[in-house]
């Protein structure tokens, strides 16, 4: 097999793996807001003290199966590692963004794993889970993310560089901040919806904390995306080329649309159905941003070439 047919091939199966941690991410989502987050109870890794239950209940199952395919995607980002390592060489950015995938993979699992443990599941409405749930958007955000990046280095995409990049640097990384922030407003809001179902209107002094969070997120959304859609117009004029114009075309578009469906999802209470819908438009444009920053911020093969240093006493890596 040729060197470029092995990275092709390599490439493909990032997007695969990366497409596959996206469903496993939405499944996770259905498993809160069903409430099936204790169907195997407080165990860890295995179901209610078996490996695999048995007459297991709707929530176990659910609950079961969430385990089941998140253990397929560790294994899945393991073997991303390996073949990294193997089809490209010393110094590849494919290498670091599989590393970073694989820490990134351990500690989503550490994180579920430390929901159940601590009982952070089904009706607890402590701060403490509020704060996990929050560790644990971030921690997926930036998961999506390494494997997105591995996927697009590995597809060509050019090494990224933060240093001195000026105004194009500032409009690229800003918004992916701001729409880190609104992820995990909306995963507190998400949260608050799925304990307490808006049922009613207006607040009052014995309505629960995530209760009045709810105001946060839209408010935050709105201006996020309003700043978003004007960083991706200006990067087109900055940072000129193909990529990077359908990546900012694509973001905006994303942008649009999930303020149209947020908006739809509180018009109708935040149904499970509009909850998923709306973390999978959140997850797409987390991704073309990152996707957008990589095009905007990349450096041309000749300048990446000089960064690189390598040892001139190491072997070349094996293709």
């Amino acid at each position: 097999m040729s060197p470029h047919t092995a990275q092709s091939r390599f490439a493909r199966y990032a997007w695969i793996v990366l497409a596959y941690n996206v469903a496993v991410v939405l499944w996770g989502a259905f498993v809160r807001a069903s409430g099936s987050g204790a169907g195997c109870g407080r165990h860890w890794p295995r179901c209610n003290g078996v490996v695999i239950p048995r007459s297991p209940s709707a929530e176990t199952v659910i609950e079961f199966t969430h385990r089941a395919t998140s253990g397929i995607a560790l294994l899945a980002v393991v073997a991303l590692l390996w073949m990294a390592f193997r089809r490209f060489g010393a110094g590849h950015p494919v290498r670091t963004g599989a590393l970073w995938s694989m820490v990134l993979m351990l500690t989503e699992a550490g994180v579920g794993a430390g929901l159940v443990l601590l009982e952070y599941v089904a009706g607890n409405d402590s701060p403490w889970r509020a704060a996990w749930m929050a560790v644990h958007l971030t921690n997926t955000f930036l998961l999506l993310a390494a494997l997105a990046l591995t996927a697009w280095w590995a597809s060509g995409g050019r090494r990224v560089r933060i240093r001195n990049q000026g105004l194009a640097g500032v409009l690229a990384l800003a918004p992916l901040v701001l729409v880190l922030v609104v992820g995990i407003t909306g995963a507190v809001t998400a949260l608050g919806d799925t304990l307490f179902p808006k049922s009613r209107v207006g607040l009052d002094d014995g309505v629960h904390f995530l209760e009045r969070l709810r105001i946060i997120h839209p408010l935050l959304a709105v201006a996020t995306a309003g700043f978003a859609m004007l960083a991706a117009s200006r990067l087109r004029i900055l940072r000129p080329g193909r990529r990077t114009a359908r990546l900012a075309t694509a973001a905006s578009m994303l942008l649009g649309i999930q303020l149209l469906v947020g908006m739809l999802n509180v018009a109708l209470l935040a149904p499970i159905h509009m909850q998923i819908i709306h973390l999978l438009i959140a997850d797409a444009v987390w991704l073309t941003l990152i996707l957008l920053a990589a095009s905007a911020l990349g450096v041309e093969r000749a300048e990446a070439a000089a960064e690189i240093q390598p040892d001139p006493r190491s072997e070349p890596a094996r293709v």
